[in-house]
């Protein structure tokens, strides 16, 4: 049923549309159609290994699996191992160098949130046009689009004299640290190409990223005068809670309506005895009603759509937490994170020619999407180098949740979009 369904979906499509098309571009419409079977299969291959961050061998498993498809279309193929301190399992990387077109980055990962302890979820069926299956989506969908496109080019001769290199990072959910090292040999790669395309979680047929907010870390640690509760407001001061109660209100009223701008308290503990760890994300605390807390200690993220727009905001909370109260001080301290990938007019261009794509293909109009609609991925770290687009993968819901979907209803026609579009891109 399920075969079925999707053949007369790409039936359709195709025979109402072809004639706009080149007569290559007719036929790798054709193979996307022909091959999804194959493509189907590959996805409950690799949906069903345990790929969770930290799951070192799963990630590899992913890695292989792939690796042997890339080979088979005449990739060079190789895995970038980290070092052990990182505990991340590396990235997997397979290239094609030629003269023609663009030089192209095609970005995936091979980790998913759900660890090896979580409830299993494995590739399932719940109907012609939905499936179920841990990363199903978010985003070994998007992995397996790029391989099914490739494969598709492949059979029609359309990789030949191309430059096009497949990085599947193994840590994308958490990257190791520093960056420096775990992003190191994907940032000095993806400098020698034109265009990086990333296949994330795509929003639909009609919408894709031209943009993502960076993500960035905030620290904020305040100290009191210990004493009794009855001379709070007086010579004793306001303590820890109330200080930091103000500042993180404060960056709330200050910041707050500040488009594509957000920062979330993760975390806060304050008392009389106080402890924490930033690495597990706990803390401990101990306090009595009768006791003005002397120490407070919160932490939160920071997220934005420029360099610029993190730097203002990083100003006014540093403002903020030195407007102390009586008999109180604090400090905040920021940690960077993953870069943002700011909206460019390259990127705009990029997605105008994806959007002509689709629209010859009678899949509509595309146009960007909203960037704070959207959290950091792995482009971001190379945005400010290449002309970018992200969004271009499998679409579904629930991604990072129990029981993630995809929808095998669009999942043909994005494979069959960036077909298309990777060989215009490379004439």
């Amino acid at each position: 049923m399920k075969t079925i369904f999707l053949s007369f979906v790409l039936f359709v499509s195709f025979f109402a549309t072809a004639q706009q098309l080149s007569p290559v571009e007719k036929k790798l419409v054709q193979t996307v159609e022909q091959q999804m079977d194959q493509t189907l299969q590959l996805l409950r291959q690799s949906v069903d290994i345990n790929s969770g961050t930290y799951n070192i061998a799963g990630v590899r498993a992913v890695g292989e699996l792939y690796a042997k498809e890339l080979r088979a279309l005449g990739f060079v193929v190789e895995w970038i191992s980290l070092p052990d301190s990182l505990k991340r399992a590396g990235h997997l990387v397979a290239y094609r160098k030629g003269t023609k077109g663009k030089k192209l980055f095609l970005i995936g990962h091979l980790d998913t949130v759900f660890e090896p302890d979580m409830p299993t979820n494995p590739f399932t069926l719940l109907n012609d046009s939905t499936a179920t299956g841990q990363g199903v989506n978010d985003m070994k969908g998007g992995d397996v689009a790029i391989i099914a496109a490739l494969k598709a080019m492949y059979q029609l001769g359309l990789l030949d004299q191309t430059t096009i290199t497949v990085y599947m990072t193994g840590d994308e959910e958490s990257a190791g640290r520093p960056r420096e090292v775990s992003r190191g040999d994907f940032i000095t790669r993806a400098q020698q190409h034109d265009i990086a395309l990333a296949f994330e979680t795509a929003s639909g047929l009609n919408t894709v990223a031209t943009a993502r907010r960076g993500a960035s870390g905030w620290k904020l640690e305040v100290e009191g005068k210990q004493g009794h509760s009855s001379g709070v407001f007086g010579n004793a001061g306001y303590g820890s809670i109330y200080e930091a109660a103000r500042i993180i209100n404060s960056f709330r009223e200050r910041l707050s309506k500040e488009q594509y701008l957000t920062f979330n308290p993760g975390l806060i503990v304050g008392g009389s005895e106080v402890s924490y760890n930033d690495e597990a994300q706990q803390g401990q605390v101990a306090g009595k009603t009768n006791i003005i807390s002397p120490r407070t200690y919160a932490n939160g993220d920071l997220r934005f759509l420029s360099e610029e727009q993190k730097e203002n905001a990083r100003s006014v909370m540093r403002e903020i937490v030195g407007q102390s109260l009586p008999g109180t001080k604090a400090s905040i301290r920021f940690s960077d994170g993953i870069p943002s990938m700011p909206p460019t007019e390259g990127n705009t261009k990029l997605a105008a020619q994806l959007s002509e794509v689709s629209e010859v293909l009678g899949f509509g109009k595309v146009s960007p999407g909203n960037p704070g609609s959207r959290g950091a991925g792995d482009i971001s770290y190379v945005a400010k180098y290449l002309d970018c687009l992200d969004g271009l993968g499998a679409s579904g819901r629930g991604a990072h949740a129990p029981g993630e979907t995809i929808n095998l209803k669009e999942y043909p026609k994005l494979i069959q979009r960036t077909a298309v579009f990777l060989y215009r891109l490379t004439r």
